[in-house]
């Protein structure tokens, strides 16, 4: 569902992204890892052609990403980093915006769109609130509403449980899980917990290049116990 071969980013003489290759078929949940500046949010920007690669290749459900990054756009559902949204605008409206952008221009489909997302997501009691007014915890989840909208074969989510409570995280992940078996997820967290908890994958980045690619049983083989920022320590020493 998602392919990427030999992706290279380059800001200025730093080269942010190295030669990073992986696939992820469908029922796959990939937890993405690696230490701030690793080149994680940059590669999910190059798959979801929110970022032109300088060299390599990305492909969702067999379409090239630089070839059509629009018709990659509708395969895709994507959380960025911070969920970024019309502050002015209600819980509601932006969904519906964002569902007529995505082309659903009847209003009946449009509203059907929304009220699915709505629910998925819990969102039903804020949904005439401004999203300006929601704390950092629901706006995280209309950020996650409007990536799940489509209903896309594919999703794509930087730290789609920042600022949730205890037991905001576990819904996401619940819901994450059950969309798995129809859906191809990359899943960028720093939460250990999260990576045993629902991912089938890990792959760390470090220094752009990927480090680790195995289980989530293997992975936690490697330092018992230890922290996730612990883990990423020993790894750019060469100690794992």
């Amino acid at each position: 569902m998602i392919e990427v071969k030999n992706l290279v980013k380059t800001y200025g003489s730093k080269r942010a992204v190295d030669g990073v290759s992986f696939a992820v078929q469908r029922g796959d949940i990939l937890g993405f890892l690696g230490p701030n500046g690793a080149g994680k949010s940059t590669t999910m920007k190059m798959i979801t052609g929110f970022l032109r690669p300088d060299s390599g290749t990305a492909t969702v459900d067999g379409v090239d990403v630089t070839a059509d990054p629009v018709a990659v756009k509708r395969k895709l559902g994507y959380l960025p980093e911070s969920a970024p949204a019309y502050g002015e605008m209600t819980v509601g409206e932006f969904l519906s915006f964002i569902a007529e952008i995505r082309g659903f221009r009847a209003k009946d489909a449009r509203c059907t769109q929304v009220d699915r997302a709505l629910a998925l997501t819990h969102l039903e009691p804020v949904r005439r609130q401004t999203i300006e007014t929601l704390s950092k915890g629901f706006k995280q989840r209309v950020g996650l509403a409007q990536a799940l909208l489509h209903d896309p074969p594919a999703l794509i989510l930087d730290e789609p449980t920042d600022g949730l409570d205890p037991n905001q995280k576990n819904e996401v992940r619940a819901l994450i899980k059950s969309m798995a078996a129809q859906k191809a997820v990359v899943l960028s967290t720093h939460i250990l917990e999260e990576v045993e908890a629902i991912c089938t994958r890990v792959i760390i980045i470090s220094q752009g290049k990927v480090v680790v690619d195995e289980t989530p049983a293997r992975f936690r083989a490697r330092k018992p116990g230890a922290r996730l920022d612990e883990i990423f320590h020993s790894l750019t020493r060469g100690d794992l």
